[in-house]
């Protein structure tokens, strides 16, 4: 007969040798998800964004398979129909701004740059010696030319990356209530504690997509056309430029539209250069004083530099998908610690989740 303190010990093995293989586990299933991870992320932040008009069209058609399918349908259609119009357009206007690059640069006078900026005339000398611009933007533009019909034609694995993030946004539609049972089984938090966590992560994925994303989609816009109001080189492809970098917490679109607006002048076209200058100044950047509010509020709720590390180390680290879990990441992160430091501060029978 075995002593109790040998049993005790043989439990205490068994117990790290289930634990050693639930580690050993999860982490292969890290590790089989982690291709996948651009199309499971993009169809979690579809199903949280179409949410409330799947509802309506569940509500109607009274058949989860068949409102799943229309919901889907419909996001597919709004999004590749705009996706595949904004790749042609920018490989075309990409390749054709570094082809007017090349222009402006051979034909640049450094001559007349000295007589006119005499104190910057040694700069101006050593960069067209040394460095070769005009060269670099010829190779780039030549580069983009031969990329640009593999570009059009879309790689494999975004093509499967594409219809496998409609593919999983269908079951996240159709079984989510099953879903979130799910987690809430497996999450060691409380009920009310778990909801306050998902519910921060859904705000911070509205916060982002929705304002972020949209606000900075109007910028670009805005500026694109302008350019093009104004004559201006790859309205598109600068636009585009604007609206990723007003995406950006601390950058924005102002990055482009005033060298832009400086070029001008310096060619002598200051009612161009002012214009642009007014147009950037008062309508683009008014429309991020107007629009962000009403989007985001409060809902976010991260301090700039915060987001502006969540956004950009999460680009880093995950790619495009960054942009959603970097910020997510954080706001679920501080989340816990809030639930945490309620724990340490009430009584341990008390399940309040922490003020929202």
């Amino acid at each position: 007969m075995l002593g109790l303190k040998q049993l005790s010990d043989m439990k205490q093995l068994r117990l790290l040798g289930v634990l050693a293989a639930t580690a050993i586990g999860l982490y292969v299933c890290y590790l089989l998800a982690l291709p996948f991870l651009p199309a499971l992320t993009w169809a979690l932040v579809l199903a949280i964004v179409l949410l409330p008009a799947h509802l309506k069209v569940e509500a109607k058609t009274r058949n989860r398979n068949l409102a799943a399918l229309i919901s889907v349908s419909v996001a597919a259609v709004a999004v590749g129909l705009p996706l595949i119009f904004v790749a042609q357009q920018l490989v075309r206007e990409a390749a054709n701004g570094a082809n007017y690059l090349e222009e402006i640069i051979r034909g640049w006078n450094p001559d007349g740059f000295v007589s006119d900026y005499p104190r910057l005339a040694g700069v101006a000398v050593w960069i067209k010696d040394r460095l070769d611009p005009a060269g670099s933007v010829a190779a780039f533009a030549q580069w983009l030319t031969g990329q640009s019909t593999s570009l059009l034609r879309g790689s494999i694995n975004q093509v499967v990356m594409f219809v496998l993030t409609f593919y999983l946004l269908f079951y996240f539609l159709r079984d989510r209530e099953r879903a979130l049972r799910w987690v809430e089984s497996l999450s060691p938090l409380r009920p009310l504690e778990t909801a306050y966590v998902l519910s921060r992560f859904a705000e911070t994925v509205h916060a982002t997509l929705i304002g972020t994303v949209f606000v900075a989609a109007v910028q670009g816009a805005l500026g694109g056309l302008m350019f093009w109001w104004l004559g201006l080189a790859t309205p598109v492809f600068w636009g585009l430029v604007m609206g990723l970098l007003a995406i950006v917490p601390v950058l924005g679109a102002f990055v482009i539209w005033v060298p832009a607006a400086v070029y001008l002048s310096l060619e002598g076209a200051w009612a161009r250069a002012a214009m642009l200058t007014i147009w950037g100044g008062v309508i683009v950047a008014g429309i991020d004083n107007l629009l962000y509010p009403m989007l985001v509020g409060s809902r976010l709720r991260l301090h700039t530099v915060v987001a502006f590390i969540g956004a950009v180390g999460g680009i880093v680290l995950f790619g495009a998908s960054g942009l959603v879990l970097g910020p997510a990441a954080i706001a679920v992160t501080i989340s816990l610690i809030d639930i945490l430091k309620k724990r340490l501060n009430d009584p341990p029978k008390t399940e309040v989740a922490p003020n929202s």
